[in-house]
């Protein structure tokens, strides 16, 4: 039996480690996961993903803020695993664990070498890509620039957002970590490097990447919406006020870039760079997340055709 420590924290994450806690070829010796965060308007105090499942298996949980130089640290390499598994874990892997052990791997969310870092999945749907995957790879200190094991690709359907596509692609990381792990194990499957010259990366996205720019064409918009839903959402202003788009979809029409062109009791219409876009699903300022028909007939009563978003 291969043990392992696996080094987790979304739902992503805790769907790769009930995969490999239903295999009973490996042993999880321990969980690593990023500490409890305070969440919402209330500040609630919440587990990783990671965490609910590790409870519930009775593992043993570590959470430190910063591995490298921890006491934690200190006491993984104690334990006597054979291997660690990450995925989306959210933290460097310092140099002196990874050499603790005789392999360490990650489930990157992308088609390597294409998207290192940490939000492939929102980059393949802003980017209005056909496809998204997993790649299986070896880990080393630069950022998934590691060897790659294996991939595996899903198409990306027109109705996908962030959220929906990790899920998906969360199903085929676990079923591709099961499957390679036996043959790479075994030296069957032989770990080949990424090309430098296709690499193309997927930071973390910034705070001002949220806002919608409206001179873009409709197409461009409705990728950069849905590859911001449900985190960290788009938005745009509305009487100097942040407005969340969290679904639309493209229509026809034109007219100024972020202009009301449209509306009706159910619909609204914003013209862009190249087309029109409906809004689907807002968040006024101060309000609750509701569909186009409900902020319509409420706060927004009075906005009219002509009337602008973004200023």
């Amino acid at each position: 039996m291969t043990k392992i420590i696996f080094m987790g924290t979304p739902d992503f994450s805790a769907t790769v480690l009930e995969g490999i806690l239903a295999d009973d070829q490996y042993q999880v010796l321990a969980v690593v996961t990023q500490p409890d965060r305070a969440v919402g308007r209330k500040k609630e105090i919440r587990r990783t993903p990671v965490k609910e499942v590790a409870l519930q298996h009775g593992l043993t949980i570590y959470q430190p803020e910063k591995l490298s130089g921890s006491q934690e640290m200190e006491e993984l390499m104690e334990l006597g695993a054979d291997g660690i598994v990450t995925a989306a874990f959210g933290q460097f892997l310092p140099s002196k664990l990874l050499d603790s052990v005789g392999f360490a791997i990650n489930v990157h969310a992308s088609l390597l070498p294409k998207y290192r870092g940490g939000a492939p999945i929102h980059y393949a749907l802003i980017n209005g890509d056909e496809e998204a995957g997993v790649t299986i790879m070896e880990m080393v200190k630069e950022m998934d620039a590691g060897d790659m094991i294996s991939s595996d690709s899903i198409a990306i359907e027109e109705s996908d957002n962030v959220g929906s596509l990790f899920e998906k692609l969360a199903l085929v990381g676990r079923d591709l970590l099961l499957r390679t792990l036996p043959d790479y194990l075994s030296g069957k499957l032989l770990p080949q490097p990424q090309d430098p010259a296709l690499v193309s990366f997927s930071p973390n996205i910034r705070p001002e990447e949220e806002c919608l720019d409206w001179n873009k064409s409709a197409r461009q918009l409705f990728n950069h919406i849905r590859g911001m839903n449900p985190w960290p959402v788009a938005h745009t202003l509305w009487k100097g006020e942040r407005f969340k788009i969290y679904e639309a979809v493209e229509v026809p029409g034109s007219g100024p870039s972020g202009q009301v062109i449209a509306r009706s009791k159910k619909e609204l219409i914003v013209a862009t760079g190249q087309g029109a876009l409906s809004l689907k699903t807002v968040q006024p300022a101060g309000k609750p997340k509701m569909g186009i028909a409900d902020f319509l007939n409420g706060s927004g009563r009075e906005l009219a055709v002509g009337e602008q978003f973004g200023n």
